[in-house]
């Protein structure tokens, strides 16, 4: 069994990594190996100590550096759901694996985007965030694919595989070419709505003129590159929507800290990486 999963390959998980490796702890971070998408695109950080008017790219490119120096390797899955059992968690992953661990560390971030209305009153039924694990319920069925990120692309091919219809709302720019049953829509969605399950789509103004604008489906999926913590990890406790942690990082579960963006402002990269820090110090006491 891990000592701990970092779940985020950001500033702050990377922090974290960075000392749990130097406290000889056995552990998985999980996330891109391109790190995070949001410094990568960055055009120069001005204010990270010692680093004057780095660009993203460049300290994107120091980060993987210091990976690959510490042998730490970033494992390129993304976390579907995290379990806290009695003295453990269980993490599942979208490619179907999973993994146990004694501790959790939460850098996952936040979106940028918010969810839609409906969107977490629906989750399981009807809505969700994982092709691999609930693509196969609608097979033969019309869904929704809300896109925020070209590179989860390969999920929207998955789906289109198994569906007879997807209505494709992608929210980035240069789609990439799409299996034939696949329609691309270029409007923001307003609301999910339904009774007991999803039933529709509904859209501020109709995407299309054969496209009414309370668009029918059976299922909406929700591709982002952050999945809310709270959505992420069943029972954590959020405050102003963000999870709640004390001065430690410590959540509302034993054994799970959270660090980063997603603890709350300021979203900057120093106390990102503060927070990565004292995360991984207050695993190595939690678990002595």
């Amino acid at each position: 069994m891990l000592d701990c999963i970092i779940v985020g390959s950001g500033p702050a998980g990377i922090s974290a990594a960075l000392t749990l490796k130097a406290n000889g702890k056995n552990f998985m971070i999980f996330g891109s190996p391109d790190l995070s998408e949001k410094i990568s695109k960055a055009e120069l950080i001005r204010n990270y100590p010692g680093l004057s008017n780095v660009t993203g790219e460049g300290f994107s490119a120091a980060l993987k550096a210091q990976l690959a120096e510490a042998k730490i390797e970033i494992k390129n899955e993304k976390v579907a759901g995290v379990y806290a059992l009695k003295e453990k968690f269980s993490v599942l992953t979208q490619e179907n694996n999973a993994y146990e661990s004694k501790t959790v560390i939460l850098a996952c971030g936040v979106e940028s985007i918010k969810p839609i209305d409906g969107e977490e009153a629906f989750l399981g039924r009807g809505v969700s965030y994982c092709a691999t694990c609930d693509g196969f319920l609608y097979k033969g069925k019309t869904i929704a694919v809300v896109c925020t990120t070209k590179r989860l692309e390969h999920e929207i091919v998955y789906l289109a595989d198994l569906a007879e219809k997807v209505y494709l709302v992608a929210l980035y720019k240069d789609v990439a070419p799409m299996p034939k049953n696949v329609t691309l829509l270029k409007k923001i969605p307003k609301q999910i709505a339904g009774e007991r399950r999803v039933e529709r789509l509904v859209f501020a103004a109709p995407p299309a003129e054969n496209i009414p604008a309370d668009l029918p489906v059976d299922g909406v999926f929700a591709l982002r590159e952050c999945i809310a913590p709270t959505v992420l990890v069943g029972g954590l406790e959020a405050e102003n929507g963000h999870v709640k942690t004390d001065k430690n990082t410590a959540t509302n579960l034993k054994g799970c800290f959270a660090a980063g963006d997603c603890t709350g402002r300021p979203y900057q990269y120093a106390k990102a990486v503060g927070e990565g820090n004292i995360a991984a110090h207050s695993v190595v006491e939690f678990l002595k």
